[in-house]
């Protein structure tokens, strides 16, 4: 059975969440296959990758990803090497990307140079799929990226998307996917947004454990919140929505 086959018939997609932060790693792979959630289980830095593989791999709902936080590249930079010897592993990278804020500018440019060696691999291998993180940063982002990672050579798949409506429009022409949570549908600005993202571009995500339902920690199954709110915000049935996004997610993979 190949990857696309294996998606086939999901019902809910989270396709950005920490599942080693949680405080049980193997519970909460467990649970997604319990209750059969594709899930892309990101990673912030190489070291984190074997085990998440290693648990992973023997799964019918979870696939994990190989990533360098720009958050943590200023402490993590020298592991670029290790991410590079283990992409060859996976056709998932994430997380990855930049990040400006007022905590992580200062090693802005060592993130774009970690990250523009990212994008320089994933073109030579042709074939991956990147979730990215671009906190204050959407430009510079879909600059490297139109630069360094032709359109034929992978997929882009950008993680709480929180660019200007300009920065969407470029986005959208540049294939770019898009993975909403519910906290992006909090509020009339913010689902309007959000509406002018095609549907055949959208997937669900929760990055748990960082948002939280109910005053606790995001799990998979809960992006059937922004499901239901993406049913509202587009008017049709949640089951249609579901099936929506578990169809874009095929046609991502495939």
């Amino acid at each position: 059975m190949n990857e696309r086959d294996k998606f086939e018939r999901a019902a809910l997609v989270d396709f950005h969440c920490h599942l080693d932060l949680y405080p049980d790693h193997q519970a909460a792979i467990a649970r997604c296959e319990r209750e059969a959630v594709y899930t892309l289980a990101v990673t912030t830095t190489p070291k984190a990758w074997a085990r998440n593989h290693e648990l992973a791999s023997h799964t019918k709902f979870v696939r994990a990803a190989l990533g360098l936080h720009p958050q943590l590249v200023e402490s993590r930079a020298t592991e670029l090497a290790l991410w590079k010897e283990l992409v060859g592993e996976t056709r998932y990278v994430g997380e990855v990307g930049l990040d400006s804020g007022p905590r992580y500018y200062r090693s802005l440019d060592t993130q774009k140079q970690v990250f523009g060696e990212i994008l320089d691999r994933c073109g030579e291998l042709r074939d991956r799929i990147l979730t990215i993180h671009s906190v204050r940063s959407v430009t510079a982002v879909i600059d490297m990226v139109e630069a360094r990672l032709p359109r034929s050579h992978g997929k882009v798949v950008m993680h709480w998307f929180t660019g200007s409506a300009p920065e969407l429009r470029r986005a959208i022409d540049l294939g770019f996917y898009f993975s909403v949570n519910h906290m992006m549908l909090d509020g009339e600005k913010r689902r309007a947004f959000v509406a002018a993202i095609p549907l055949d571009r959208l997937l669900t995500e929760t990055d748990g454990p960082f948002t939280q339902i109910s005053g606790r920690p995001s799990q998979p199954a809960d992006v059937s919140l922004a499901v239901v709110e993406l049913a509202r915000l587009h008017k049709i049935e949640a089951p249609a929505m579901a099936r929506r996004i578990t169809a874009n997610l095929r046609s991502l993979i495939g």
